[in-house]
């Protein structure tokens, strides 16, 4: 969530979280003597019951109680969209040998416009670029130029995958993906 700013669900919680944690902190800050020296003590074991009560609630709430009629992984109709575009890494090139401490990744989009905010409301051409390295989700990008750090891996082969995903973040159906093998040369 960080990352991408987050739906508007998860914002909502995140943060009731924070003022949970906030609230929860004042509480307990008094009840240890560490602050608000004038808070009442009954007051703050009040606020640190509330803030509990209230990150739990920012933890646990359903999608469906802040958006009721919301799907956020489907359709009306419970089936993924399909998407026409497709994606392809033009660099690095397959194979290409690269040294680090960062690979610039260039990636082309045909049929597919980039949209950079998060959406319950799904198009079939609109979303953005879930970017991994070696299986493992490195971005999620609003471009299709993106730097990644490779410094630290061994040398060798090393596989990236770029991914086209709705607006949502959940994948179309079929997905519409982009994999390269690359290496890093001994100086990464």
């Amino acid at each position: 969530m960080l990352a991408h700013g987050g739906t508007p669900d998860e914002q909502v919680a995140m943060v009731t979280i924070v003022a949970g944690l906030w609230i929860g902190w004042a509480g307990v800050s008094r009840i240890r003597n560490k602050g608000f020296p004038r808070l009442p003590l009954g007051g703050a074991w009040s606020l640190a019951v509330v803030g509990a009560v209230v990150v739990v609630a920012g933890l646990t709430l359903p999608r469906q109680f802040l958006r009721p009629n919301s799907t956020p992984t489907a359709t009306p109709s419970g089936v993924r969209l399909s998407s026409t575009a497709t994606l392809a890494i033009d660099r690095p090139a397959a194979g290409q040998t690269v040294a680090g401490p960062q690979v610039e990744v260039v990636m082309s989009l045909d049929g597919g416009r980039i949209v950079d905010s998060a959406s319950t409301t799904l198009t079939p051409d609109t979303g953005h670029i879930h970017l991994s390295l070696d299986g493992k989700l490195v971005s999620m990008t609003y471009g299709l130029v993106q730097l990644v750090d490779v410094q630290g891996l061994s040398p060798g082969e090393h596989t990236l995958e770029a991914e086209f995903v709705a607006a949502d973040h959940a994948p179309f159906d079929p997905r519409v993906v982009a994999r390269i093998t690359f290496t890093i040369g001994g100086g990464a």
